[in-house]
């Protein structure tokens, strides 16, 4: 983090991802479907190439990533329907907009008209990476796991995308009584 950058505590919940991609346009909504699936950057998205790709081994090789390490990232059954999806767009690059390499910043004005749309706030391409690293850190995939399928460095990274739902911390006090055998009525 950059001096005086607070930490950032966003990622999407499934319903407001499910709003997310009802309202974008249909480039947008490759995009943003590809990054929920596969975890990438936005650079690494919309540089990805047909020649990266092996959509029978259901993997995409990095060869420009943001910590400089090349990495394979596998392809879900999600990933690998997005790529199936663009076939034939373009003869070099995966992700395209009217036939063209996307060059542009992913939060031009179809991304914060999606967002306005969708009623989602606060929220930038990049929180995409921090919505699946907390997918999968939820569903329980391990730290392990999540650095290296992430290509992150170190374990604190992971640590600061991969975020929990709150609904794990919430229990019933009195269900946690009665298995203690501790069966009495909480009031407050």
């Amino acid at each position: 983090m950059l001096h005086g950058e607070v930490e950032r505590d966003r990622w999407l919940t499934r319903d407001e991802a499910d709003r997310l991609l009802l309202v974008c346009p249909e480039h947008l909504g490759a995009l943003v479907r590809f990054a929920l699936a596969s975890g990438c950057r936005a650079r690494e998205i919309t540089a990805l190439e047909w020649n990266r790709v092996d959509l029978e081994r259901r993997t995409a090789w990095l060869n420009q990533t943001k910590n400089g390490t090349p990495r394979g990232v596998p392809l879900n059954h999600d990933a690998v329907t997005v790529l199936r999806e663009q076939v034939g767009k373009h003869p070099r690059f995966c992700f395209t907009y009217r036939g063209k390499p996307i060059r542009w910043e992913l939060s031009n004005s179809a991304w914060q008209t999606a967002l306005e749309k969708a009623e989602i706030s606060d929220f930038r391409f990049h929180d995409l990476r921090h919505t699946w690293a907390s997918w999968h850190r939820q569903a329980g995939t391990s730290c392990d796991e999540l650095k290296e399928l992430g290509g992150w460095k170190s374990r604190s990274m992971v640590d600061r995308y991969a975020k929990y739902a709150t609904e794990h911390l919430v229990y019933d006090l009195a269900t946690v009584g009665n298995r203690k055998g501790l069966a009495r009525k909480l009031t407050l």
